[in-house]
């Protein structure tokens, strides 16, 4: 099994994130964020999302053909964008429209800047993990 993802289907999986958002915040119906919540947890739980599933018949080419996205930083994006939908669904059902807006828009922009090009979780995941290894040398050191 591979431990890469074809970019266009992992840009399906951001629009299908980005149009959800904007579709809820603007109908004021919610309930369109299970779609990227069921999905996205789906392939955090099951590697199996099935937004990516339902777009792999659309490409053009053989799926080695295209840049390669890693799994490990989808699987990071997913459990990111995953909790701040649900936090955003939640506070909606709880009817702090607010909160609720502003969980949608984080994951709004981010899914938008990442299909401009940039992966905001990709870039947290990476200064995490030079965090971590920041500390683990500081610790070998004393």
């Amino acid at each position: 099994m591979s431990n890469t993802v074809p970019r266009p289907l992992v840009r399906a999986n951001q629009a299908v994130i980005v149009l959800s958002v904007a579709l809820s915040i603007l109908t004021n119906f919610y309930w369109i964020l299970l779609l990227p919540i069921t999905a996205n947890l789906s392939g955090i739980l099951f590697a199996k999302n099935y937004i990516i599933l339902t777009a792999r018949p659309f490409l053009k080419k053989k799926p080695s053909e295209y840049i390669q996205e890693d799994k490990s930083d989808l699987r990071f994006n997913q459990l990111l964008a995953t909790a701040m939908l649900c936090a955003s669904l939640l506070f909606w059902l709880a009817g702090n429209l607010a909160l609720a807006i502003v969980f949608g828009a984080m994951v709004f922009v981010a899914a938008s800047v990442a299909l401009s090009g940039f992966c905001v979780g990709c870039f947290m995941r990476f200064q995490f993990n030079q965090w971590k290894y920041r500390r683990r040398l500081k610790r070998s050191a004393e």
